[in-house]
């Protein structure tokens, strides 16, 4: 295959304009917009953008129908996931127009690019944390079944936990013995990455071979320098990704409170002196 890229948003915490929320810290449809305005810029298109959960702040209908109107703005194909702080009943409402089955999990899969998108609810109504149901294993079991020879990507809201023992913070992840069946299941399926978001900081692990990659989000950051407190600090950023055949490379795009340009360099000379470093050690 050639190169893929997409993008990963998370974290979004899109509200809705007509309601007041004071657990919203900052300005995420503004944030949201200029983010795809950004990807919108890029030289190199991406194929695909995947929004790995927390689509909106408080999962009312209405929120998601702001979100739609922002994401009207790109016309690429967007994976979604939900997270903690949606609802099954408002995504699908407000998203979805689907009038059926609100208490169901949203997994599903595709196909895009080459590369096979499989995503996961790891939602548990009512509660913070994340948890995967017997059901959805065997959706899971599968789905992955389906498409052998693809490459695949996870997309979950709540990464896997990532020690050999119950986490004492089992808030931020998908359930202990649900985390080490996952990974039994995903063991040889060439699983490029698990993409997530939750915890509100760019974090990049390897758990049992797979890259587990977590990111900060639209919304705000977690100051990852306390231990004591959960301090959150004005931040966000989303990732590129670049699939190829050797496997996946992340980049981040942090955006500040203003993007001033304070350097420029010409790719061009960049490239002719690479170029040049090259030939002077083969010849050598």
């Amino acid at each position: 295959m050639g190169e893929t890229t997409f993008i990963h948003l998370t974290d979004l915490h899109v509200g809705n304009p007509a309601v007041a929320d004071d657990h919203l810290f900052s300005d995420t449809s503004a944030t949201l917009a200029r983010v795809l305005e950004l990807v919108g810029s890029m030289d190199q298109a991406p194929q695909f953008i995947i929004a790995s959960g927390d689509l909106t702040n408080r999962g009312d209908a209405d929120s998601y129908r702001q979100l739609k109107t922002i994401m009207a703005a790109t016309n690429l194909p967007v994976v979604y996931a939900i997270g903690n702080h949606d609802t099954r009943t408002g995504f699908y409402e407000g998203m979805l127009g689907r009038s059926n089955g609100l208490d169901l999990p949203y997994d599903h899969e595709q196909v895009i690019a080459g590369v096979h998108v499989i995503t996961l609810d790891t939602t548990t109504p009512g509660q913070i944390g994340g948890s995967l149901e017997p059901e959805q294993f065997a959706w899971l079991q599968a789905t992955l079944d389906s498409h052998p020879d693809l490459p695949k990507l996870i997309v979950a809201h709540h990464a896997p936990a990532l020690g050999d023992a119950p986490p004492w913070d089992h808030w931020r992840t998908i359930e202990f013995n649900q985390s080490q069946t996952l990974a039994a299941m995903l063991k040889g399926r060439n699983v490029l990455a698990i993409l997530s978001g939750h915890i509100h900081h760019d974090r990049f692990s390897v758990w049992h071979g797979i890259p587990v990659i977590v990111g900060m989000g639209q919304h705000a950051a977690t100051d990852i320098l306390t231990v004591d407190v959960l301090r959150m600090v004005e931040g966000s950023s989303f990732g590129i990704g670049t699939i190829r055949s050797s496997g996946l490379t992340m980049a981040l795009v942090p955006l500040p409170q203003t993007r001033a340009e304070l350097n420029r360099y010409d790719l061009k000379l960049l490239r002719q002196k690479q170029e040049a470093a090259l030939a002077e050690a083969t010849a050598g």
